[in-house]
């Protein structure tokens, strides 16, 4: 369910996701946790390397994570409070009460960087089904585009757009992924109450900071579920020139290490009591 990476060498894509993403703040945790007065039981839905549900074992007693690709999961942190479920893309309520768990039972549903690609509703379903009520939390979010200077993210944002633009597969889910993302979940069908104490869903604004050097920042971009899809139709999108022209503009302030900020966006409800 995440932006999986499948291709001709999936455990080699695995291992990109898994090092080219960027890790979430403790800041947002800390934020969920703040906001669910119980701690017993998460869902990580669409967990690709079990990043997410691996910060939920400090915070939350036990944690199922799920997804779609076995080779995302293979790479996941096996921690003795996580059970790892991998599931098909459209999961039925009987598979979703073996696999994941039962009615009216879990204190925090999150799904990280990948709710575009879902078929919203009928995940929203089974979050509706699974959560607690009337304190039950879902917390959804993304970040963007990367920002590292003007330089460098002015090649980035025709690398993404024009160059990578063509190779982003379209999700289930009726909106366009891209755009979702871009708008920080701003526009997308959230149905669910603010949590006490809010008012509204969100979204609440996050930064993550990662130190990287190009060929971190190059691991993320090939990451990209579009750099996967572009290189099994036999185009590689990180050409000689295209490289070239990153490298100029990375060591133009002489410094091979630098912060990237993601900007986040955390879209957070409940489902309350039936009227």
């Amino acid at each position: 369910m995440a932006d999986l990476n499948s291709g001709d060498n999936p455990i080699y894509q695995s291992k990109q996701y898994s090092e080219g993403r960027p890790n979430y703040p403790q800041e947002l945790f800390h934020f969920i946790l703040s906001n669910t007065p119980s701690h017993e039981l998460a869902w990580d839905a669409g967990t690709g390397t079990g990043q997410v549900a691996n910060s939920l074992t400090k915070l939350y007693k036990s944690v199922i994570a799920t997804d779609i690709s076995p080779k995302q999961l293979e790479f996941a942190d096996k921690l003795a409070n996580i059970t790892y479920q991998c599931t098909s893309p459209s999961m039925s309520m009987e598979e979703l009460q073996k696999k994941v768990g039962s009615e009216s039972t879990f204190d925090l549903i999150t799904i990280a960087q990948a709710m575009h690609w879902f078929h919203l509703p009928t995940f929203y379903q089974q979050v509706k089904w699974l959560l607690k009520k009337p304190n039950g939390v879902i917390a959804a979010w993304c970040y963007t585009t990367p920002e590292v200077n003007p330089t460098v993210d002015s090649l980035f944002q025709r690398f993404y757009t024009i160059d990578a633009g063509p190779y982003w597969k379209s999700g289930p889910s009726l909106v366009s992924p891209c755009e979702t993302v871009e708008q920080g979940y701003k526009t997308i069908d959230f149905p669910f109450e603010p949590v006490e104490g809010h008012e509204h869903t969100g979204p609440f604004r996050f930064n993550i900071e990662k130190v990287m050097d190009l060929e971190d920042y190059f691991t993320y971009l090939r990451s990209w579920s579009a750099y996967e899809i572009a290189k099994q139709k036999g185009v590689e999108l990180l050409t000689g020139s295209v490289v070239e022209e990153f490298t100029r503009a990375w060591s133009e302030d002489g410094k091979i290490q630098k912060t990237v900020i993601f900007p986040l966006y955390l879209r957070m409800g409940k489902v309350g009591l039936p009227s």
